[in-house]
């Protein structure tokens, strides 16, 4: 790979919806390309397609790249040397290089109507042929290759809408190169005339508009979805009758996410029958549908760019958990997967909770705090990190937290059905009640000592352990499962203890 030149990438996603995970991971294979080579990345908005514009996406793609953790060089709110960042206050730039190609001969005018397109695309499919706009209909329509350059002038005079095609070579191959799928031959006899920029909104359309400001903005390497590797024999060409050919940058196109059943690109509609976001952020369409997002859905950012960045890049090791460091130490594009990347929402649950168990009981608490609010509890935050400590390695989200640990702050209102039948039965509850006066007379009520106190009590009393002990944690938890029942003693005190004892031996005589 060349990088001789100084490395400088770009992100340029269309404002028209909630950026697909699809598309941040592409926004991070460019981030960390850039960081690995010490160069810069560009966030660069393409809103030439003003009918698919959709309200408040522009501020969606910044907030979700901020979320990921993916800092930008130059953009919108950024600035930079090559500002403007979005397309749309570009639009004077384009036209000059359109015309520009018209004059080189390398494009041409055309005026056809849409009845005129429909009339020969009617004609090529009742003669069994695959309709294409190329060599073999552009001198057959209302173009600048069949009309005079008076009648050129004319129209055009006259306020007629008319595009530039680009006129594509007859009989040629064009070879190109990817990073990630080697080299791409393809002849010009499969490739149509394609429109690179329109009269009637005076906006250029993404293939010239890309390779111009690709171009200006110095871009060395541009990394983006397989989706648009059949556009790249047009984007060569395009470079070669510009004449920047020598400074084009380097391509490398990524494989697809696929569905979590491996057929077909991933989509929305996949996660929502499948119960998984497949956008960093909630979105709200314009018409009032909203969209499960990883963030709300209580994913930590790391753990989402994480997994990301594992969907179709192999770091070569068995090593599963980085940094954002780590990955900008790591990544290659050479070990970018040619064949797309299955998702397992399973997978993107483990990753959260690796990040979730390796976090801090004290900064898990402060986590937890809003939720316990919300819950009514005013608890110490050293009590939570206590009560954390206990359970967070049976956790996958902060959101699990109330489930697994409410009987530590409120007492049951409730017994577990299951549980009652199975323990709260024959002398059970009078050895609750001796346990009970046991427990009364213990100043020590530290997890130690009331463990060794109980259990040698158990022994010389000759009780069965787990008849005594799952009926002791039903009477403080409601259930009979969950952590050691002494550490949750310890931690609710000896009076609580005390007090949900009881309430067991009153509620369920």
């Amino acid at each position: 790979m060349s990088c001789n030149k100084k490395v400088r990438v770009r992100f340029a996603p269309s404002p028209t919806g909630p950026l697909h995970m699809g598309g941040v991971r592409t926004a991070l294979y460019n981030y960390l390309f850039a960081r690995q080579h010490g160069g810069d990345f560009i966030l660069r908005i393409e809103d030439t397609d003003s009918h698919r514009f959709v309200p408040g996406a522009e501020s969606y793609i910044m907030e979700s790249l901020k979320w990921c953790g993916i800092t930008i060089d130059e953009g919108i709110n950024e600035g930079g040397p090559h500002a403007p960042y979005r397309q749309s206050e570009r639009k004077e730039i384009y036209l000059k290089y359109a015309l520009q190609l018209v004059g080189s001969g390398d494009a041409y005018y055309a005026f056809d109507t849409p009845d005129e397109l429909n009339a020969i695309r009617a004609e090529a499919e009742a003669a069994g042929k695959t309709f294409a706009y190329n060599y073999e209909v552009r001198t057959r329509l209302a173009t600048s290759l069949a009309l005079s350059d008076e009648e050129v002038k004319r129209r055009i005079a006259a306020g007629d809408q008319w595009v530039i095609r680009f006129k594509m070579p007859e009989n040629e191959e064009v070879r190109m190169h990817d990073l990630i799928r080697g080299d791409v031959t393809v002849h010009t006899s499969t490739l149509d005339d394609k429109v690179l920029y329109k009269s009637a909104d005076a906006l250029p359309t993404y293939h010239l508009a890309n390779i111009v400001d690709d171009h200006l903005m110095e871009i060395s390497h541009v990394i983006r979805g397989e989706e648009w590797l059949p556009s790249l024999p047009l984007h060569y060409l395009l470079y070669r009758a510009l004449g920047w050919s020598d400074t084009q940058p380097e391509f490398a196109h990524l494989p697809l996410l696929l569905k979590p059943t491996g057929g077909g690109k991933l989509s929305k509609r996949d996660g929502d029958k499948m119960g998984f976001p497949v956008f960093p952020l909630q979105w709200t369409s314009p018409e009032g549908e909203t969209s499960h997002g990883y963030r709300e859905d209580g994913y930590f950012p790391e753990a989402f760019v994480n997994m990301l960045a594992l969907l179709g890049w192999n770091p070569g090791t068995d090593q599963e958990i980085f940094s954002m460091d780590e990955l900008i130490g790591a990544f290659s594009l050479e070990r970018v997967s040619k064949s797309g990347a299955r998702f397992n929402p399973e997978k993107a649950h483990w990753f959260n909770a690796q990040y979730l168990h390796a976090k801090s009981d004290a900064e898990l608490a402060a986590l937890y705090a809003p939720i316990l609010k919300a819950k009514g509890v005013d608890a110490p935050a050293a009590k939570t990190a206590r009560v954390i400590a206990l359970i967070k390695q049976r956790a996958t989200f902060v959101s699990d937290f109330w489930n697994l640990t409410s009987f530590m702050f409120v007492a049951p209102e409730q017994y577990d059905p299951k549980s009652t039948a199975k323990f709260w039965k024959g002398e059970n509850p009078t050895r609750i009640a001796a346990l009970r006066t046991l427990l009364a007379g213990i100043d020590d009520f530290s997890k130690e000592n009331t463990e060794k106190i109980v259990f040698e009590w158990i022994a010389q009393n000759e009780y069965p352990m787990g008849q005594v002990m799952n009926s002791f944690r039903l009477a403080i938890v409601g259930t009979s499962s969950g952590p050691s029942i002494l550490d949750i003693c310890e931690i609710i005190g000896k009076e609580e203890t005390l007090r949900r004892i009881d309430k067991a031996l009153e509620t369920l005589r």
